[in-house]
Order: structure tokens, then C-alpha cells, then sequence
């Protein structure tokens, strides 16, 4: 009998044991990113054993979310909700469900409120009361809502907030290599400036843990978003150094290499399919590498092949590599057709797929806007600030090409404040963007600027001059006349000899305006001179008009004070005739 018994004992440690190892090994699989569908049957069967051991339920339903490229699935939100809530009606009422159940806030809808609410309750339930470590709450339950504020884009969740509850888990559990690499993923959602604090807390990972395959593939793929060839290959090949069972790395020195070097490429295509889960999604890969040697038609047919087996909605990127390789096939409409569909459903959108959009769609009149919505998706979901202001160029490029300025003059004024400061190049565009605009206030503004960065260039002084003239089109208001008056101030303290002639065609413009100003005066029914010598106002008006015309025409003589220099006759033939106008008009009428 107690042999018996012995024997049972036995048999349940074992399953005990069993089932304590299958949690670990499932967050592993789960961190190795490719090896989600094992990582979620390993789970599951932990699960199953034991349907009311909350790390059990909480690694399920994360394994639920993830999918292949790290990337976040809808449904599996849903179905990783049901788990918690079915939990919490089995009366598994644990901090560790609370904190899954803030996560899924998160990543449904971003409720920041509703999960923090449950973060902080699990904090202030599992911190310790008394002993050593009286006042000090969970370093795991921290850890997990470092975790979840990890997940997503930029948008989705609130990363300094993950941050701060990292760093106290890090400073109460000074072993645990997952708390820092939660820190770093952390720091990338912060913006590319901060891409030094995310390598540190990684190399944190891994100075915790020397065998952190995990960790150094993070730093490689920041290095590869800087494409530093050099270190992004050390970190790729210390992760496989490290684990030569981690998929990750292979699958991202395949994408480094197969534009570059097509055989390399390959061989570390064939070592990720090795080591990743037996999946038709990973069979997406091997598609892709077939468009990247050029084998467009075989490329397509094995993408029908994975579309038919696994589905377009399990593979959205499946449209894309179709619009890939219609596109190298010369056939424009189909292309189209599989990018707008690719990204309509707005699943696993990676910042090169934009430029594909950009390329295609320009192509056809009348998609400015949906390409521009695009860009716009890209700038939100992006850290990176050359991406950003790669993305806001190419929608003024897009804008301009199709000659509508004011949306290219908006882009480039985003462009503009996104960096901060404008070389020759960024004036120049902006500038005759806002002259082709007709905005021309803002064309002379940009001038401005434009004259006293590069005083030397011409191309500022046409562009404010061209502006100065289309602000006063039937030259009625004497605004152009008034904006050359600064230019000539330009001219005059750069270099005036060297402006001279520019100057002098300056002040043309200005007294053909007096003329003409004058000219329609006289026009007035209103414009009289009575016998005793007064007059109204439009007479005053027209004297006053004819009194500028000749301060012109004196500046012009002094430009030009040779008597025999064609401008100079021109002047002096204009100051005569103002001069008898004025003469005319200041004597009384009607008598001789």
C-alpha cells in the first residue's frame, strides 16, 4: 500500500514538473517571435492541465495576440479577453489576470484609464507588508505592465509609463533579462532619440544573461534602422552565436542581404525556415525570396499557393508581394489593385511598404489624397525622424508633380518645422512652392529668409520680386510698389552697384504705377479745380501721387546721372511731364 502510494506521489510531481517547465519553454518559444503556433500549443496543453494557474492563463492569452513579425492579431485580442474573463468568473481572481486584462485595454481600444486602473490595483495588491521586502510590490506584476506598454506601435499604449515600472522591477529583481529588453522595445516607442536608452537597457539583457539571443537581436535591428552594415551584422550573428535555434536573425540578415547579395541571402532563408515553426505563413518568406531573385511569375504562384492554403486575411502581406511582383510584371492595375488592398486592411504595414504605395499610385492621375493618407499612416506609426521627413518630402513631391501647390506648400511647411532648420535647396522649394501657390504673402516671407541665408544666391530676390508684382495684379492697390521698396533696401546693402540696373527697374514699376495712378485720378468726375483755386480730394489725392512719381524719378537720375544715358532721358521725360501736371492743377481754374 505505501508502495502505492509512493508511486502516485511520484507520478504527480512529475506531472507537476511537467507542467512548470511547459510555461517557461512556452515563453521562450513565444520570445523567439517565429515560433508563435508552437509557443501557443506548449501553452495551451499548460492550460489545459491546469486551467486556474494564472501564468498559465495569462501566457495563453499573450500567445493568443502574437503573431509572426511581432505582430499584434484582432481576433486573438478577443480570444485573449475570453480567456481572462473566463478566469475571473472561475473565481481566479489574480493580479497577474488584472494586469492581462489592462493589457488587453491597451491593444483594443488604448484605454490608458481602464488599465491603469487594474495595473495599479495588481501593484497594490502584491506589494509586501512586512518583512525585507516591506513596500516592494511584485517585480513580475511590474514586469508584465512594462510588458504591455511594450506592445504595439508608438501610438498604441503609454511607453514612459511602462518605463517607470521597469526600472522598479529592475532595481527589485537584479537578475530577470526580459525586464530590460521590456525596457528597451520601450524606449524605441519613444522616438528614434532615444535610441542610445534602448541599446543600453539591451545590453542590460544581456549582461544579465550573456546568452540573451533575444536581446542582441534587438540591438542589431536598431542598428539596422540606422543601416550600419557593420554592427547590425555583430549583433545578427551574436544572437545566433548565442542560440542558433533563435529564428529572428536569420530571417533579418535575409532581408538585409536580398537586395544585395541573392545566394547569401538564401542561405539564411533556408536556416530561418529551418528553425522557425512549420507554418504556410513562414512558407511567405520563401515567396519573397523568389521575387527577390527575380523569378516573378514562380514568386506569385507560390503566393497563390500559401493564399489558397492559409488565407489572404492570415497572410495581408501576401497582397503586397502580389502588387511586388505585378509590378515588376509591367502590369500597373493589378499592382494598384494589391497595394490599396494591402493596406485597407491595415495589418503588418512595415515603413518600406510605403514607398511601393507612393511608386504605384502616383502612376494614376487622382490618388493624390489616398497616397497622401498613406504617408500620413507612415508618420504616425514611424519613430524615426529622417523616416518621418522622408515620408512629408515625398507627399510635397507627390503634390507638386500634380500641380496642386497649396497641398505641396502645406508639406513643405511640415517639412520645414519637422527639421528645424533649411538649407538652400529646402528654400528654394518652399519658396517657389508658395509662388506657384499664388500665396504670395507667404512667398515673401519665405524671400526673406531665403535673401539673408543666402544673400549671394539670385533666386530670392526674383522669387520676392515676381511675388512683390502678383500681390498687385491690375496694379490698383500699390502693395507691389510698396514690397519693392524693402527689396531695393536689399539690393542697396548687399551691393548696390551690382543691383543698380535691378533697382532702377524697381523703381520703373513704381512710377508706370504712379502714372497710371494719376491718369485714372484724372478720369473722376470728382476731379476738380475751382476758380478760386480749391479742389477736392481726388485732385489732392492725384498731386500727392504725382509728388511720389518725381521723388522716384529723382532716384532715378541718381542712379543714372550721365545725360546721355537712355535711362536717364527716360527719368527726366517723366519728372517733366508730373511736374507740368502738378504746375496745372495747384493754380486756380477758369481764369487766365
Amino acid at each position: 500500500m505505501k508502495k502505492t502510494v509512493s508511486l502516485m506521489l511520484t507520478a504527480l510531481v512529475m506531472v507537476q514538473c511537467a507542467m512548470a517547465q511547459s510555461i517557461p519553454d512556452g515563453i521562450k518559444l513565444l520570445q523567439a517571435v517565429y515560433k508563435n503556433k508552437t509557443a501557443k500549443d506548449v501553452l495551451q496543453k499548460a492550460y489545459d492541465a491546469n486551467p486556474k494557474d494564472p501564468q498559465a492563463i495569462y501566457w495563453l492569452g499573450i500567445a493568443n495576440v502574437a503573431k509572426n513579425r511581432e505582430v499584434l492579431s484582432a481576433d486573438g485580442v478577443a480570444a485573449a479577453r475570453a480567456i481572462y474573463q473566463k478566469a475571473l468568473q472561475d473565481g481566479v481572481n489574480d493580479p497577474l489576470i488584472w494586469v492581462g486584462q489592462g493589457t488587453m485595454d491597451i491593444l483594443e481600444s488604448n484605454n490608458m484609464n481602464a488599465a491603469k486602473q487594474k495595473f495599479e490595483q495588481a501593484i497594490t495588491t502584491t506589494t509586501e507588508t512586512k518583512g525585507k521586502n516591506k513596500g516592494k510590490p511584485s517585480a513580475a506584476i511590474l514586469n508584465a505592465i512594462g510588458f504591455a506598454n511594450s506592445l504595439g506601435s508608438s501610438t498604441i499604449g503609454d511607453p514612459m509609463y511602462g518605463i517607470e515600472k521597469l526600472k522598479q522591477a529592475a532595481a527589485i529583481d537584479l537578475i530577470n533579462p526580459d525586464i530590460m529588453t521590456n525596457m528597451g522595445i520601450c524606449y524605441l516607442k519613444t522616438g528614434g532619440e532615444n535610441g542610445g536608452e534602448a541599446v543600453k537597457a539591451f545590453q542590460d539583457a544581456i549582461n544579465r544573461d550573456p546568452k540573451n539571443a533575444r536581446a542582441m537581436w534587438r540591438i542589431g535591428k536598431v542598428y539596422q534602422s540606422q543601416n550600419n552594415k557593420e554592427s547590425l551584422e555583430q549583433y545578427f550573428n551574436n544572437a545566433i552565436a548565442a542560440d542558433p535555434t533563435f529564428p529572428a536573425p536569420y530571417l533579418e540578415l535575409f532581408n538585409y542581404y536580398s537586395n544585395r547579395d541573392v545566394v547569401k541571402a538564401k542561405s539564411y532563408l533556408d536556416d530561418f525556415l529551418k528553425y522557425a515553426d512549420k507554418d504556410p505563413l513562414n512558407d511567405f518568406f520563401y515567396a519573397e525570396y523568389l521575387f527577390r531573385a527575380g523569378k516573378y511569375s514562380e514568386s506569385l504562384a507560390k503566393a497563390k499557393e500559401i493564399e489558397a492554403s492559409a488565407g489572404l486575411a492570415a497572410a495581408p502581406r501576401l497582397s503586397l508581394l502580389y502588387a511586388y511582383n505585378y509590378d515588376r510584371l509591367l502590369d500597373s492595375v493589378a499592382a494598384r489593385d494589391n497595394v490599396i488592398k494591402f493596406f485597407d486592411a491595415k495589418l503588418d504595414i512595415q515603413s518600406q511598404d510605403y514607398e511601393l504605395a507612393v511608386k504605384l499610385l502616383s502612376k494614376f492621375p487622382g490618388r493624390e489624397a489616398q497616397t497622401v493618407g498613406y504617408l500620413e499612416q507612415a508618420i504616425g506609426n514611424d519613430t524615426s525622424r529622417v523616416n518621418k521627413l522622408n515620408y512629408m518630402n515625398q507627399a510635397a513631391d507627390l503634390y507638386g508633380k500634380a500641380k496642386m501647390y497649396k497641398e505641396q506648400l502645406f508639406w513643405l511647411n511640415k517639412v520645414m518645422v519637422a527639421k528645424g532648420s533649411m538649407g538652400e535647396g529646402d528654400y528654394y522649394r518652399t519658396t517657389l512652392a508658395a509662388l506657384n501657390a499664388k500665396d504670395f504673402t507667404q512667398t515673401m516671407d519665405y524671400a526673406k529668409k531665403y535673401m539673408a541665408a543666402f544673400p549671394e544666391k539670385p533666386q530670392p530676390y526674383s522669387f520676392y520680386k515676381r511675388a512683390a508684382i502678383g500681390s498687385d495684379p491690375d496694379t490698383t492697390s500699390g502693395s507691389g510698389v510698396e514690397a519693392l521698396k524693402y527689396l531695393d533696401s536689399v539690393y542697396e546693402a548687399v551691393n548696390k552697384d551690382k543691383y543698380k540696373k535691378d533697382i532702377f527697374l524697381n523703381k520703373y514699376y513704381a512710377i508706370l504705377y504712379y502714372i497710371n495712378k494719376t491718369n485714372s485720378l484724372k478720369k473722376s468726375p470728382d476731379f476738380k479745380v475751382k476758380s478760386d483755386g480749391t479742389r477736392t480730394p481726388v485732385v489732392d489725392l492725384f498731386l500727392d501721387n504725382c509728388q511720389k512719381g518725381l521723388a522716384v524719378a529723382d532716384s532715378m537720375l541718381v542712379l543714372y546721372p550721365d545725360a546721355a544715358d537712355d535711362n536717364n532721358k527716360f527719368a527726366v521725360g517723366v519728372k517733366a511731364e508730373l511736374q507740368k501736371n502738378i504746375d496745372y492743377y495747384t493754380k486756380p481754374q477758369g481764369k487766365k
